[in-house]
């Protein structure tokens, strides 16, 4: 390996070390608590080398939610695979994408709540973000209708998804009725 190829291999696992770091200071005290000082403390690097890496926490955010998508995106096509027929699959989805939301609340807040610099729904936006977008069509094209624009159904679901995922994680939604408020979505929603 040549002297180049060891910097660079080095420079990678630095910038993977810097989002994990900031992902787990994330999930244990909120994304407040995430700042270049903590950060540099916690991965024992200077300030200046994060900011080498990432201009700033916006980017590190950003980091943080396009990783997070691939695994959303991971995690919603396992739950769907196993789902037989265009009901099951479209249930499957919603309960995996609220789990995900759930037990994932830092990287939720960075994919969805939080300003990561990342365009959505644009020529521009990251693949990570168009395949977690896919993995929801996907499951969802089937059940839009006829006549409906699968892309805007799929939207709209995501939407009420969502909804459900920050009301339920703010309390103002009452988690023990979740799975009857997915097989209500899914019903009225979906066309089966």
């Amino acid at each position: 390996m040549s002297l180049q190829e060891r910097k660079q291999r080095e420079r990678a696992d630095r910038a993977r070390l810097i989002v994990a770091t900031a992902r787990e200071l994330a999930e244990q005290h909120g994304w407040d608590a995430v700042t270049t000082r903590r950060l540099a403390e916690r991965i024992e690097y200077s300030q200046p080398v994060l900011y080498s890496h990432f201009r700033g926490k916006r980017e590190i955010i950003g980091a943080v939610a396009l990783e997070g998508a691939t695994e959303m995106a991971a995690v919603l096509r396992a739950a769907t695979a196993a789902a037989d027929g265009p009901r099951a699959r479209a249930v499957a989805l919603a309960r995996a994408y609220l789990d995900f939301a759930e037990h994932n609340p830092a990287v939720y807040d960075a994919m969805f709540q939080l300003d990561g610099g990342l365009a959505f729904a644009r020529e521009d936006t990251p693949a990570p973000l168009k395949d977690a977008f896919a993995a929801l069509l996907e499951s969802l094209a089937g059940v839009a209708g006829e006549g409906v624009d699968p892309a805007l159904f799929t939207e709209t679901f995501w939407a009420a998804l969502h909804g459900l995922a920050t009301l339920t994680r703010a309390g103002r939604l009452p988690p023990e009725h979740t799975g009857a408020r997915v097989e209500l979505l899914v019903d009225r929603l979906a066309v089966l």
